[in-house]
């Protein structure tokens, strides 16, 4: 597709400021329905005659902020790409001091430089995008119990125990309160994802996999958008930060090893299935051992349990039929 006009966006709470990298002019509209449609008035008085497919619009990833504008916009059919601040900042090198309006300046720029191999945003089914937001909220209610259970251990440990009782009290109707919450919203999502054929079958199709439950299978859902977003496992193994990179420099080699730039929530979640999956899996288990007593690190073989569940899990999408254990049939 052959771009004509480059829009930067930078989407703050209650603004959105945009940059017109032809015009090279800039502009400030509220961050609500009438603000979108006033920036396309202001877009097309300056650019004329260009249609909605002949620009190029940019915009940085930031929640909730952004999800009202990427409604607009898909609704509108503009071409658009949302980019992840991660990338966006380290495509920028050093820099002092930062503005909305430069910000603005630079994902034009960006998206104009990388305008040959921009990955327009498409957007995902609704059913989707409601398990997305459920388990994003689940995540945070399971940090909230978290925090109120290690307050209580730390009460325990302070405070006398005539004192302690009402924190008792308070903190397990606290924790019960939170574990309901939790429950109701994982049933949500599982009510969520039977009622979408494809992603009831991908559901099923991850847990056939020893060691990979449900809260598992929902976010491998969620992070791939049904698996339409990577191109192969060994793709998304890079995102979750599980993925070995050589470690050299001329003469220097060092210890290959993962990045930090990972996806730490899949990464938490895959550690897990990798810890279940050596204590139930007779496989996994009996790979797990033989390394370890040869002398091998055990998390370098952890990591490459994770790697396994990974490739397993593309697999059986790919191929659209349950993981085999072939381990049963051996004589």
């Amino acid at each position: 597709m052959k771009f004509r006009a480059f829009i930067g966006i930078d989407v703050s709470k209650s603004t959105i400021d945009v940059y017109l990298r032809n015009a090279g002019k800039h502009m400030v509209f509220a961050n609500d329905l009438e603000g979108f449609e006033a920036m396309v008035e202001w877009l097309m008085d300056i650019l004329g005659q260009l249609t909605h497919d002949e620009m190029l619009l940019g915009l940085e990833h930031t929640g909730l902020y952004s999800e009202l504008l990427i409604g607009f916009l898909n609704g509108q059919n503009f071409p658009f790409t949302v980019l992840p601040g991660l990338e966006l900042k380290k495509s920028l090198g050093i820099r002092r001091g930062k503005s909305d309006k430069v910000d603005s300046k630079d994902i034009a720029e960006y998206i104009y430089e990388k305008r040959e191999r921009v990955k327009l945003f498409e957007m995902p089914s609704k059913n989707l995008e409601s398990i997305k937001k459920l388990a994003s909220y689940r995540e945070r209610l399971v940090k909230e119990r978290t925090a109120c259970t290690t307050r209580l251990k730390e009460y325990q440990n302070v405070h006398e125990r005539e004192d302690f009782e009402i924190y008792v009290n308070s903190h397990t109707r606290v924790i019960n309160c939170l574990d309901e919450e939790i429950k109701k919203i994982q049933a949500e999502i599982e009510r969520l994802i039977r009622d979408d054929l494809e992603l009831s079958r991908q559901y099923r199709l991850i847990q056939s996999i020893k060691g990979v439950g449900p809260q598992t299978a929902a976010i491998m859902i969620v992070l791939t958008r049904g698996f339409t977003s990577f191109e192969n496992w060994r793709k998304f193994a890079s995102y979750a930060g599980i993925a070995p990179f050589p470690n050299q420099s001329g003469t220097y080699t060092g210890k290959t090893k993962t990045s930090k730039l990972a996806n730490k929530r899949i990464k938490s979640l895959l550690s897990m299935c990798a810890g279940v999956a050596i204590q139930y899996n007779p496989e996994i288990k009996r790979y797990y051992e033989r390394r370890i007593e040869e002398g091998k690190n055990k998390m370098s073989t952890m990591n490459i349990i994770r790697n396994k569940l990974v490739s397993r899990i593309f697999a059986v999408i790919e191929r659209g039929s349950p993981y085999v254990d072939t381990m049963k049939y051996a004589a």
